[in-house]
């Protein structure tokens, strides 16, 4: 006599189906990704990749190649992953030199690739046509002359234009001709070498000079919701200056930011939030006066309730 049986056993099956397939497909013979496309990588391989192809902008100045590399990533704005990045990397403690390579990289694709003009070329000596005069029947794009040799001796007339710090025009004498039949060469004249023209001049930055605190004040700005060490880097040239590293001390504690992390802010803008009740400083790692007693204040609002303020710090080279 058969007993029924009821759904119990196929759903028993199906379980443990299930479980000996995850065992073989995790621990067996595990899932290997070979060639796979970089925007389906883990948010923790987006930033190595991210890393290395900052590190490579950085040794080449290929910013067309960079930007193609990062765009494989699938993010939606690169400059932004990258300056996030940049951020995370300071906020950890390490490696303080990624951090500089992904923020020029930002800094550099906010800005876009600058394409210096193609240099001009002149050759040592070219070889070239005379126009025709409007008065000369003759044409020098024809082999064929069909003017008399005396018409053609009153309308050969040879003028060099020589490319010189001031440009003069000479008149060759004319040779006479003799009267000759059939067909006449055109006549080629060769001009003389040129010089090298003089370069573009180019503005003067001083190298090397120290960054000066030229601004110190207190900023009063209830959207920032958190007291900050805003700093704002510019060179001789009244230039923003990014990329530029600060080092901020408290006690045994020390922490790093740059400039142009935030583009939206200004590339030569830099932050550092800093907690009420501790004395920092903060010194440029190209040299220079340190600015000490940097504390946490408060700002009043119109109701008088009070919010965080921060300390606004100008450097320029001079």
């Amino acid at each position: 006599m058969n007993k029924k049986r009821g759904h119990w056993y196929l759903l028993t099956g199906l379980l443990l189906g299930a479980l000996i397939g995850y065992l073989i497909s995790s621990f067996v013979w595990p899932v290997e990704y070979v060639d796979t496309n970089p925007a389906a990588l883990s948010p923790e391989e987006k930033d190595r990749f991210r890393a290395l192809i900052a590190a490579a902008y950085q040794a080449n100045g290929d910013i067309v190649r960079a930007k193609a590399r990062l765009e494989l990533l699938g993010d939606p704005d690169l400059n932004r992953a990258l300056a996030d990045q940049a951020q995370r990397t300071l906020a950890g403690g390490k490696a303080p030199d990624e951090a500089r390579s992904l923020g020029l990289l930002a800094v550099s694709l906010g800005q876009g690739p600058v394409t210096p003009p193609p240099p001009t070329i002149l050759p040592a000596s070219t070889a070239t046509r005379l126009p025709p005069t409007a008065s000369s029947p003759m044409s020098l794009e024809s082999p064929t002359l069909t003017a008399s040799p005396t018409a053609i001796a009153a309308q050969l007339t040879l003028t060099s234009a020589f490319t010189s710090t001031t440009p003069s025009t000479s008149t060759l004498p004319v040779p006479p001709v003799t009267p000759v039949q059939g067909t006449i060469a055109p006549t080629v004249v060769a001009r003389p070498q040129t010089g090298t023209p003089p370069p573009s001049p180019t503005p003067t930055i001083t190298p090397g000079a120290p960054f000066v605190l030229s601004k110190q004040e207190k900023v009063c700005d209830p959207k920032i919701g958190q007291s900050q060490l805003q700093l704002q880097a510019f060179d001789s040239a009244d230039q923003a200056v990014p990329g530029l590293e600060a080092i901020v001390t408290w006690g045994n504690n020390e922490a790093h930011f740059f400039t142009g992390l935030k583009p939206e802010l200004g590339l030569g803008y830099g932050d550092f939030t800093i907690s009420s009740g501790i004395t920092y400083t903060l010194r440029l790692a190209e040299g220079g006066q340190p600015v000490t007693g940097l504390l946490a204040f408060e700002c009043p609002n119109d109701s008088g309730k009070p919010y965080p303020g921060s300390w606004k710090l100008i450097f320029t080279q001079p």
